[in-house]
Order: structure tokens, then sequence, then C-alpha cells
């Protein structure tokens, strides 16, 4: 398989917005090594044209994400400063090819993390900081159509992020917070942080575990995104969306 081939694929997509085929429609055999390995080519590309990587990410962590998208395991993707936009900001379609967005937890960490097995105790001494987020995923692919080595492939839809103001751990039961996700000033979601495997930490220590086989770790200030709260919602012009979290503030974007 040429992986190379099937990377630039994916980057010319994303660099034009353009929707394309599933690699599984020509490649019936991709697995999710295959896709990993697809991943980390891209983020070369990416990486060489000036953009620097500052975190990971966790998809399909939530029951409902995986429900709606046909799997049964998380997947993982890199982050980049490309991707970070301001809450408030105004984000621009024309960017995208069928963008969605969706909340959630994030974690900043204050040291490296490796490692199988870790605990959430362990996950969150490593934790810095956390904050309230807003995720927006775009797949690359025709109607939002891929398995799951697909998705993989493409760095797991990652295309944008928004974080709200970092608070201190003290205090906080991430899996008790609450969320509500706003369009138009109207409540089309509502979870807490245990739609994320029960805790939002466990999709870390997932993160790290994925990594650590690669022998790799999460790295001291990396952003990382635990995986939507809810389902994604498809962003449309003029929406005003807003992520609103128990005792985390709450984040926002204008379309």
């Amino acid at each position: 398989m040429d992986y190379q081939s099937w990377s630039d694929y994916l980057f010319q997509a994303q660099r034009k917005a353009i929707a394309v085929e599933p690699i599984t429609d020509f490649e019936k055999n991709l697995s999710v090594d295959d896709g990993y390995k697809i991943q980390e080519l891209l983020m070369d590309y990416r990486c060489n044209e000036g953009e620097k990587i500052i975190g990971a990410k966790a998809g399909l962590t939530s029951i409902a994400k995986q429900k709606a998208m046909g799997v049964n395991e998380p997947v993982y993707g890199i982050i980049t400063d490309k991707m970070m936009l301001v809450s408030g900001e105004k984000v621009e379609l024309d960017k995208f090819i069928h963008p969605r967005v969706e909340p959630e937890i994030v974690f900043i960490l204050g040291k490296d993390l490796s490692g199988h097995n870790l605990t959430v105790e362990e996950i969150l001494d490593a934790t810095e900081s956390v904050c309230c987020g807003l995720e927006i995923i775009d797949s690359r692919y025709l109607d939002f159509r891929f398995t799951l080595a697909d998705v993989v492939a493409d760095n797991t839809s990652a295309s944008a992020f928004i974080l709200g103001n970092p608070m201190p751990l003290t205090n906080l039961e991430l899996d008790l917070t609450g969320c509500l996700l706003e369009i138009n000033n109207e409540v089309v979601a509502t979870a807490t942080g245990a739609a994320v495997l029960g805790h939002p930490a466990r999709a870390v220590a997932l993160l790290a575990a994925w990594l650590h086989t690669q022998g790799k770790s999460l790295k001291k200030g990396w952003a990382v995104l635990s995986g939507g709260l809810t389902n994604a919602f498809p962003l449309e012009p003029n929406n005003y969306v807003r992520g609103s979290f128990a005792h985390l503030g709450s984040v926002s974007i204008k379309v």
C-alpha cells in the first residue's frame, strides 16, 4: 500500500477544502494500523508547511458518538497551532467542507505522560489545568462516510478547536461536570463529563497508552481534547454556538 500517496490525497483535500471518496472505496483491506501510518505521514505534510504540534485528541469516546458513527472504540489524532481559534471569533465556513461542532473537556498537561494502564488519579496528577472547549470536526470524506480506518487516516476529522480559560483542578469532579451546548441560544444537547468513558481522564489514559505503543508520549504543555460529550452538530451560516460547563465557564464561536 502506498501510504505516502494516501496521505497526500487527504492533505490536498484538507488544503483545498474538497470532499473525497473514502480510502476504503479503493483499499478494501485498509486496517486501523494502516490508518495510523497514513495519519503520521499526513501530519508530516502539515508540519512541513510550518504547523506546530501542540497536543492530541481522542475521538469517538462517548457512547453517543460511537453509536452515531457506527464504531465501538475510540480513535486518536494530533492537533496543531493552526487549528486553534479564539473564543468569540467568527468562523469562516469556506475554510471547511462540512463542519460540525461538539463540546469537550480539555486537559493541559503539566508534565510528560506515557505508559499503559494509567489511572484517573495519575492523569489528574499530571494535569496542570483543565478548560472547556469546542471542537470543529470536518471529515474530508464525502457525506461524512467512512470506516474506523478511514477516519484514523484523516486524523480523526481534526479541523479546529476553541479553548476556554484554564482552571485549576482543585475540587473539580470532572465526571460530574455538566455541559450545555447551545446553537442560537437554544439548548441542543446536554451531558456530563461521565459521557466520556465514565470520566474524561480515561480518554487521556487511553491516548497515552496508544502513544506508548509507538514509543511516544503526551508532552508537557500539550492540550489534550478528551472527546465530544455529545453528538456533533452541523455548523450553518449565522450560527452562534456556545458551550457552557459547570465550574469551567463557557466558550463560543460565531459563524
